[in-house]
């Protein structure tokens, strides 16, 4: 019967090296015993050079003091470590060799620090390096490509500006919010005038600039994290400012018609105008009222179609208890 063959200390080497992650063996005196050849491809540092060295002195650039506390550790408590790149992203100076630009950056790591009893009284360490940067790319990718999909769900895909389900989704917590704090909350409604004749005559490809121009016009007034705008349908947008009282929301709706005004977009086929214009519809939950979510939405709906039946290119406002007190009444 064949006995197993010995395992030999050159083939331990051919072995040692072979694997495809750095390793070192230190003595108790932080003395460099092993070094293999990962190590070499991606320290720079040939293995006769590195024997014998102290870790803390073969590189040009220092180890980490985080990775020097945990080496210790291991050598003098016989505690194991392990540095994730989550917390230590490249505790020793290792590269990618394939990246040879000037300012290429440190390879990001995940060491392991293991203790070898050597004898009795003394323990040898054994570091594993793994090059997590691959998996740092993925994490990333697959971060990017996240973000992606929320934002193709939340914003509209023509104007860049959110969508009426990100819209409709705040503006629940956001209505929450105003009862429980007792703050007003103003909503605004803008439809851009004559809209279909504007498509009609200059096409849709200038229709879709123009509620671009418009969408972004519309944007660029809010000066607030938690004030919102979104495409609403079509050619109507919708506005969402909390803690803003009835007296500034028309204040904020003439300053809203006006931009857009400002822009000065021809539009021949208008029947109030030679430019684009707007009408806006307005309505403020008031600290006193106890008012239905929707009917909010509903009073600012009825105040602009209000707007356009007073000639359009103009601003409205509608009391959304009126709209709540109606309800009841319908009912009853």
């Amino acid at each position: 019967m064949k006995h197993p063959e010995k395992l030999t200390s050159e083939k331990a080497g051919q072995i040692f090296n072979a694997i495809n992650m750095g390793l070192i063996l230190i003595d108790a005196n932080e003395h460099i015993l092993m070094w293999n050849d990962w190590m070499v491809k991606h320290s720079m540092i040939d293995t006769g050079t590195a024997l014998q060295k102290k870790i803390s002195d073969v590189f040009s650039d220092k180890p980490t003091t985080a990775f020097m506390t945990s080496l210790r550790n291991t050598i003098n408590y016989g505690l194991p470590a392990v540095l994730s790149n989550a917390l230590h992203r490249s505790p020793l100076p290792l590269f990618d060799p394939s990246e040879l630009s000037e300012d290429r950056g440190r390879m990001h790591q995940s060491i392991t620090i293991t203790p070898i009893s050597a004898s009795p009284d003394e323990t040898h360490c054994l570091i594993q390096i793994m090059d997590s940067s691959a998996s740092i790319k993925r994490e990333k990718m697959l971060r990017s490509h996240s973000e992606i999909l929320k934002k193709e769900a939340t914003t509209d895909s023509l104007t860049g500006i959110y969508n009426r389900r990100f819209f409709d989704e705040h503006f629940k917590m956001a209505m929450g919010h105003s009862k429980r704090q007792k703050l007003p909350l103003s909503v605004f409604m803008v439809d851009i005038d004559f809209f279909k004749q504007y498509n009609d005559y200059y096409g849709h490809v200038a229709g879709d600039k123009t509620l671009v121009k418009v969408a972004q016009t519309l944007k660029a007034q809010l000066v607030r994290a938690t004030d919102i705008v979104a495409r609403y349908g079509g050619e109507e947008f919708i506005l969402m400012l909390p803690n803003m009282p009835e007296d500034l929301a028309m204040q904020f709706a003439e300053k809203l018609r006006a931009a857009v005004w400002e822009t000065a977009i021809p539009h021949l086929k208008s029947r109030i105008s030679e430019q684009i214009s707007v009408s806006i519809g307005v309505s403020t939950y008031l600290l006193e009222e106890d008012i239905a979510i929707h009917h909010l939405l509903e009073a600012a709906d009825t105040a602009l179609y209000k707007a356009k039946q007073n000639g359009r290119n103009g601003c409205c406002y509608l009391n959304a208890k009126s709209i709540a007190d109606l309800a009841t009444l319908n009912k009853a």
